[in-house]
């Protein structure tokens, strides 16, 4: 028997759409694993707390409440993502006369807000630890939650090839809203980065579900995993990953150079907790751009 025929003539295996399950789910639970953190290492802790409320003491100095004007339009960042999610999903509900996407990214988004209610409002307190503070709990941030699940449920109803773009752009758009929440004191940064994690965990479920029941367009065509697509998730995880290292460089700095002249009057710990917001938004945008392109089927 030749056996070089035989693997030359075989036929090749179509790779269905969300052939991992497990690999969604496990994201998952490392993102909510991620909010947790995020809550006992900056609201259960007495470091956590002061670094988090000190960043948000700091912001005041950088954005005083004369300039804070030139900055409220990025209040409205929140609303307006619902309303482009929503135009969004109807035009591609129209385009593919499918309803079963949209009403998943639609689930997915609300799934996300309720569950931020929930903790924020029900579940989640905000022990005193001897720092000078607001008495109640803001984590997670529910302005943040509603611009990046609204962006998420775009990236849900994208094509998988456009995807790649989606999730830089529509992480740009979370990561300045959430930026926009800190800069005129809504919220610090540890809010906003808990509401990033409870979006992705909500995304991953959701993406599963979408990838599962609508296996034929969630299918890449063949020869298309490109240089685009690298190139997007490439920029989001490098832009990411060094705003992470700054983050911790400048905690570093604020925390043990207190021997440096002028320390006191320098706002590190703003642009510490502005550069942990950039850091993580990015970074999970990255990795859900990388995954769903992994998880998309092959013709």
């Amino acid at each position: 028997m030749d056996t070089r025929n035989l693997l030359n003539n075989r036929r090749p295996v179509r790779r269905l759409a969300g052939h991992n399950p497990a690999l969604f789910l496990f994201a998952a639970l490392l993102a909510a694993a991620g909010a947790a953190v995020t809550y006992f290492g900056f609201v259960r802790t007495t470091t956590g707390q002061f670094a988090d409320e000190s960043a948000w003491r700091e912001a005041e100095l950088v954005a005083p409440g004369t300039r804070l004007p030139a900055l409220r339009f990025l209040d409205s960042l929140p609303l307006v993502s619902v309303f482009i999610a929503l135009a969004v999903i109807v035009a591609v509900t129209l385009y593919r006369r499918r309803l079963s996407p949209g009403v998943i990214a639609l689930a997915t988004m609300a799934a996300a807000n309720l569950a931020t209610q929930l903790l924020k409002n029900l579940l989640l307190d905000r022990p005193d630890r001897g720092v000078i503070t607001l008495d109640f709990n803001s984590l997670p941030s529910g302005h943040t939650t509603m611009a990046a699940s609204a962006m998420a449920a775009v990236f849900l109803v994208s094509s998988p090839r456009w995807r790649p773009a989606v999730a830089a752009l529509g992480g740009t758009y979370a990561v300045l809203a959430g930026s926009a929440t800190f800069f005129n004191l809504w919220h610090r940064p540890a809010d906003v980065v808990a509401a990033f994690f409870i979006v992705s965990a909500c995304t991953l479920v959701g993406g599963l579900i979408m990838m599962r029941t609508n296996r034929d367009w969630n299918t890449l065509p063949a020869g298309s995993r490109g240089a685009a697509g690298r190139l997007w998730t490439g920029l989001s995880v490098t832009a990411g990953l060094l705003a992470l290292a700054l983050s911790a460089a400048l905690y570093a700095y604020a925390r043990w150079g207190g021997g440096v002249a002028g320390l006191d009057e320098r706002p590190l710990y703003f642009w510490c907790g502005l550069s942990l917001i950039v850091g993580v938004g990015y970074v999970l945008a990255a990795l859900g751009s990388w995954l769903f392109t992994q998880q998309a089927g092959d013709r």
